[in-house]
């Protein structure tokens, strides 16, 4: 990959400086960017937001990859407006994609040790490489709240054996769009920009913040470590991931050979120094706001964590392990239990063996209660999220396509044929594809529609005692499994209630 300079930090006068003086400490970001020209100005407006630690300075390289748009035009103004110390680099012949262009930018500063010419380093670049403290990975599409990158900073120099500090991160909720006016002449303009949404939008992201909400705060109660630190807004020691680079003998410390790439590299950091989350530094990002989209981003993320669970010719394990097991079990529990329960209760009723419990209620309470306390602690929620999180329904919706996923995510680990996550996601963002959702709502109207009247015009015969008896003892099988496994998952969910009595914040 052939990497060239747009603006250079550096001059003339500070390397003449530079050998009878010292260079301050720093943190580099790292902003990987593919035609994001709509969305790299907020990202470094909020660079420029930022107070740094006294005596730290702040450095950005912008890593252009692939650019078809004017990407690399409102970086570098984008620089200027915020006064920021930026500089862009461009790819060229990058087929690693986000991975390539962040070791683009790592070996800018540290080298290639795939080149083949030993070229001596001048003493400007020695000093510089010293002077970084801290890497700072950041998308394009993320913005720091004002204070966070002092509050990583600070969790990351709060002990020496600390490899990475992540964010936390919100869903940006985007704006009604009913505020544009129908004649308003920027209509189509401020569409675009993907500032507004329609209600559709607007619960997706609710749904997605939730998710992310619930996932910090039992990272939170479980001591604050995390098995990702996320791409989105993660504060790096360069040391450890100079310990990746030797340990696993590569070129630079992100590797293309997951769909996760985060997570791949946090467990390589993970053998030595530990990996956290800033209980205070908050990353606001933006969220999936279509079923399609969110789809394929959550395949390749539930693909590319199957992987790495399963695949031993990767060769990295974690300590959080049985955490990502258990969460992949409780997945497979609430499928069970879901299909089990549909087929139970169509066959009692064709078969006329339902008889109704109160007892039933349990269940629902308890994820009615656990729900809503998730609702209430999730970061700038509105009262219908709150409604509805507590009446099931958002829940159990958002549950359902999680649930789709993760069985094609598995269905796909045991297939010949391996699809590219990457690829799927950005052509997804890009409308390239379209979602098959509305022929699945069709196919299961006309399943529920064939087996009604199935029900229906065979109900002499269903209801026979023949049937019936038949039928009883699958029946009292079935409820029994069924009420173990509903027991179970009750236990759980009181279980994450009493968690969340503590006083941590999403």
């Amino acid at each position: 990959m052939e990497v060239s300079n747009i603006i250079d930090i550096s001059s003339d006068s500070t390397v003449a400086r530079v050998s009878k003086t010292y260079m301050k400490p720093r943190i580099v970001a790292f902003i990987p960017v593919h035609n994001e020209e709509k969305s790299i100005r907020d990202c470094l407006a909020g660079l420029g937001d930022q107070s740094l630690p006294k005596d730290i300075e702040l450095d950005v390289i912008v890593i252009a990859d692939n650019c078809t748009d004017r990407t690399e035009e409102v970086a570098l103004e984008a620089g200027q407006e915020f006064n920021l110390r930026l500089k862009v680099l461009t790819t060229k012949n990058n087929k690693q994609r986000k991975v390539g262009a962040l070791n683009a930018a790592w070996k800018s500063i540290y080298g290639d040790p795939l080149d083949l010419y030993e070229k001596k380093s001048t003493i400007f670049e020695d000093y510089y490489r010293l002077s970084v403290k801290a890497i700072l990975g950041m998308d394009a599409d993320s913005r720091l709240a004002p204070g966070a990158l002092f509050q990583l900073w600070e969790g990351l120099m709060s002990a020496r054996n600390i490899g990475g500090v992540m964010a936390k991160y919100t869903m940006r909720m985007p704006k009604k769009k009913s505020l544009i006016s129908g004649d308003d002449v920027y209509y189509e303009e401020k569409m675009a920009s993907g500032d507004y949404g329609g209600p559709i939008e607007r619960w997706w992201t609710h749904q997605q913040k939730q998710d992310m909400a619930s996932w910090l705060l039992d990272l939170q109660y479980s001591g604050g470590s995390t098995y990702v630190l996320g791409g989105q807004a993660t504060l790096f020691r360069p040391e450890a991931l100079q310990y990746v680079i030797d340990e696993n003998k590569l070129d630079g410390p992100w590797q293309d050979e997951s769909d996760v790439e985060d997570m791949l590299l946090t467990w390589q950091i993970q053998k030595k120094w530990k990996t956290l989350i800033s209980p205070t530094a908050r990353c606001f990002v933006d969220a999936m706001r279509s079923y399609h989209t969110f789809r394929q981003q959550r395949n390749k993320w539930q693909s590319g964590t199957v992987e790495l669970l399963t695949n031993s010719d990767i060769g990295v394990k974690s300590k959080h392990k049985g955490k990502i097991w258990r969460s992949q079990i409780k997945s497979l529990i609430d499928l069970i239990i879901r299909l089990l329960f549909i087929l139970l209760l169509v066959l009692a009723i064709a078969t006329d063996q339902f008889y109704w419990s109160w007892v039933w209620i349990t269940p629902v309470v308890i994820a009615s209660v656990l729900n809503t306390i998730l609702a209430i602690k999730t970061p700038m929620h509105r009262t219908i999220d709150v409604i509805l999180a507590a009446l099931l329904i958002s829940p159990e919706i958002y549950l359902w396509v999680n649930l789709v996923t993760f069985i094609n995510a598995w269905l796909g680990k045991l297939s010949a044929n391996k699809k590219d996550g990457w690829a799927n996601q950005y052509n997804a963002e890009r409308g390239n594809t379209r979602s098959k959702l509305t022929e699945g709502i069709i196919a299961i109207v006309l399943l529920i529609t064939l087996a009604t009247y199935i029900c229906i015009d065979q109900r002499a015969f269903l209801t026979s005692e023949t049937v019936q008896t038949a039928v009883k003892p699958y029946l009292q099988t079935g409820w029994k499994i069924l009420t173990y496994l509903t027991v179970y998952t009750s236990l759980a969910m009181l279980y994450q209630i009493w968690k969340l009595r503590g006083k941590h914040t999403a």
